[in-house]
């Protein structure tokens, strides 16, 4: 199977998307065809044996639209799309000015009888020339939105209609009918009062108004992904044998070494290799504050150096930058629909054909009703134009962009729709234990003796030989107190006991578990109360002595991330139920858990049984997020309705879930749950606003309201209401970006 994005052009409505993915879900072989209006994408996936790229591009160019595969692109100044903005313009400002003029002399003259006019083309003394003079303003402003009709007729005439089929069926039938008129009016000058000239000519105008400001504001909505890609410069400092060079960031390859100054974007990842600096992550990770960089340590392409400069060695190009990869993530979860985007395109696919049902039926019922025409044809022109379904086919997918986006400024990146869908159903929050919650890495946590410094320069001395995690914690706090080692002879290192060697003055000197004591005849029994306490807080012992004296005990623990207790408790006050899931041994989980302030405990778990914890909540009508960062939660990162992955855990991790969170929070479990609450509840007020200013309009617009109230909308009112609709939908969506998570 193969996964294509195709850019299309000349939708303009839920209709129209939804045509585009009814004609290609039709080839053989398609699996999942999904069409994004906002950003005018088609995702699909299709069997390549079967059909090819080439038919694909054919099928919608059937259908009236146009098709290419969309290409990898960075945001630059484009010429021929400033050109195309700049003639677009120019086009509106004619059509708005023709159309003001049109309204000026067809209307004016009606409601203000006393409104100076040429008397050429006065409607009282020369009709004929009144109703030829708008004929002449209408003909520009329907060459101008040629698009309408062009796009709208070919849709219709392959049974797809569209908003555009709307468009041009109103316009037409204003056109053809005030032509009609006109020819009328030397045999009957009261025909210059059924001109509709004015309802053909300013509809369109309104339409392209309305289209155009929805345009700019859709593209507010990509601005987090056009963002991102800017953030790769375009050059770099190549250093070599040969001396520094700035070069196309294209030509690095892995394994070059580049310079970064003050002030200056880091053009693609890799390791520090001499200097210092501090980096602006903000825009990837949604950290703030600028992180030190040292030699040794990563950075990351598109961060910016606020301080100091370094030189880079190259260690990942291309597509496998973290930068590339977190603009993939959003724009997957952009092109791919949310289950709930599906009800607004059923409705939407069938909407336009029953539009025009509608209109047509209004119309000869009027007709039949008060023998009048022009009225019939008013009320099929209000129908066709007010109906239309554009803010249905875009309430939801402007949301789902702005709100992956958001997602993306503040390190939590979504995979698709779905995701960001499902996630604010969470009913119960599991965390693995190591490295998600707890760092990942011993460090001292307790230090039992009378004699501080003398037990931390004792156990440094023995523990700097060796590479054990547990020597590790034990070196690291010793650096940290500042405590001196000496150096010991005789070093022997006991799997399973631990270390013994002799000091300057040749005296032994040990640092191990209990066994290792029992067997040097040491006795700890004086500690009996200390050891049980700490014990029981899953905690592991080195005890150090000298000689056939115990000089004290060293308490080595994972400890808990400091965000993890705040990170419990808000997830908890959103009434979801957290969960601690480890292998680790009862005690050690129930001191974790407590200090964390989860619900509920789960020990001494296999890897390959997490999975079937997560199940026993969901076969309990649960909704799980699963937290994890190893290779072993994968199984249960896959299993669980949403998968949530720290970004510096496994590679398989990552893959496995449907949220990657960039910093090491985990308070962005809860941002992202919000996110998600936030957003659905965004598309339902957009959803809300499109079905309910439809099912208004339409009846007000068929002339429901006429025989009781004479209220009736003019299918400019209906023009101006369609794109206000439309653009309240996007707007609404915009909001998402002020919300605070």
């Amino acid at each position: 199977m193969r996964e294509e994005i195709y850019n299309i052009t000349g939708m303009h409505c839920a209709a129209c998307s939804s045509s585009v993915e009814r004609v290609t879900r039709k080839l053989p072989g398609v699996k999942e065809s999904n069409v994004n209006l906002p950003l005018n994408r088609l995702t699909i996936v299709y069997d390549e044996n079967l059909t090819t790229s080439q038919d694909i591009i054919n099928k919608i160019k059937k259908a009236g639209f146009s098709a290419s595969l969309k290409e990898e692109e960075k945001p630059a100044e484009k010429p021929t799309e400033e050109k195309s903005f700049l003639s677009e313009k120019i086009s509106l400002a004619a059509s708005i000015f023709f159309s003001a003029v049109l309204l000026f002399i067809s209307m004016g003259q009606m409601l203000f009888p006393d409104m100076p006019v040429p008397d050429i083309i006065s409607i009282d003394t020369h009709p004929a020339n009144f109703a030829l003079i708008q004929l002449l303003l209408t003909v520009p402003v329907l060459i101008l939105g040629k698009k309408f009709f062009i796009g709208g007729f070919r849709s219709l005439f392959h049974l797809s209609p569209n908003m555009d089929s709307l468009v041009a069926l109103s316009s037409t039938a204003s056109l053809i009918y005030s032509i009609v008129m006109t020819f009328l009016i030397s045999d009957n000058p009261h025909a210059v009062h059924n001109l509709y000239y004015e309802s053909a000519a300013v509809v369109v105008a309104l339409v392209s108004v309305g289209k155009f400001l929805e345009e700019k504001n859709k593209e507010k909505t990509k601005s987090s992904i056009s963002a991102l890609m800017s953030l790769t410069p375009d050059t770099a400092v190549l250093v070599d044998e040969n001396g520094e060079w700035e070069v196309p960031v294209s030509m690095l390859k892995e394994g070059d070494t580049f310079l970064v100054k003050h002030g200056s974007k880091i053009p693609l990842d890799g390791i520090v290799i001499q200097g210092s600096a501090s980096a602006d992550e903000s825009m990837l990770t949604g950290e703030s504050n600028p992180v030190e960089k040292q030699e040794g340590d990563e950075v990351i392409g598109g961060s910016i150096l606020t301080g100091g400069a370094i030189y880079v060695k190259v260690t990942r190009t291309g597509e496998d930058t973290t930068l590339a990869k977190i603009i993939r993530f959003v724009e997957d979860a952009q092109n791919k629909k949310a289950p709930i985007a599906r009800v607004a395109d059923k409705v939407a696919g069938i909407f336009v054909p029953l539009l025009i049902g509608i209109g047509l039926v209004a119309g000869i019922i009027w007709f039949i009703i008060n023998r009048d025409f022009s009225f019939s044809v008013k009320i099929f022109t209000s129908v066709l134009v007010i109906g239309c379904p554009c803010a249905m086919g875009l309430a939801t997918p402007t949301a789902i962009i702005v709100g992956t986006g958001l997602g993306a400024t503040k390190g939590i990146l979504i995979k698709n729709g779905e995701a960001l869908e499902t996630t604010h159903k969470a009913d119960v929050v599991i965390f693995d234990k190591t490295g998600t919650v707890t760092e990942g890495k011993m460090s001292v946590t307790d230090i039992i003796s009378e004699d501080k410094n003398q037990i931390l320069r004792t156990a440094y001395s023995l523990e700097k030989l060796s590479e054990h995690p547990i020597s590790k914690a034990i070196c690291s706090k010793a650096r940290e107190e500042e405590a001196e080692s000496f150096d010991v002879t005789d070093f022997e290192s006991k799997a399973g006991f631990g270390i013994t060697a002799k000091d300057g003055e040749n005296k032994k000197i040990l640092a191990g578990n209990a066994r290792l004591m029992q067997e040097n005849g040491i006795d700890i029994s004086e500690s009996e109360s200390d050891v049980l306490s700490l014990t029981e807080k899953g905690k592991t012992l080195v005890f150090v002595a000298k000689e056939d004296k115990l000089l004290g005990i060293i308490a080595v623990a994972d400890t808990v991330k400091k965000n993890a207790k705040s990170a419990i408790d808000k997830l908890r006050s959103m009434g979801i139920h957290t969960v601690l899931l480890t292998g680790d041994n009862k005690k050690a989980a129930q001191y974790i858990g407590s200090l964390a302030g989860f619900d509920e405990i789960i020990s001494e778990v296999l890897p390959t049984e997490k999975a079937d914890v997560v199940k026993h909540f969901q076969e309990n009508n649960k909704t799980v997020i699963m937290v994890g960062d190893g290779i072993n939660d994968a199984p249960a990162l896959t299993q669980a309705d949403i998968g949530c992955a720290v970004a510096n855990g496994s590679f398989v991790a990552v893959e496995s879930a449907s949220i990657v969170l960039m910093k090491d929070n985990l308070e962005d479990v809860y941002r992202a749950i919000r996110l998600s609450r936030i957003t659905i509840r965004n598309i339902r007020q957009n959803l809300f606003w499109a079905f309910c200013y439809n099912t208004l309009a339409i009846p007000v617009a068929a002339g429901v309201l006429f025989p009781a109230f004479g209220l009736l909308l003019s299918p400019m009112i209906g023009a101006i209401a369609m794109s206000l609709s439309s653009l309240f939908v996007v707007t609404n969506a915009l909001r998402l970006k002020t919300y605070k998570l």
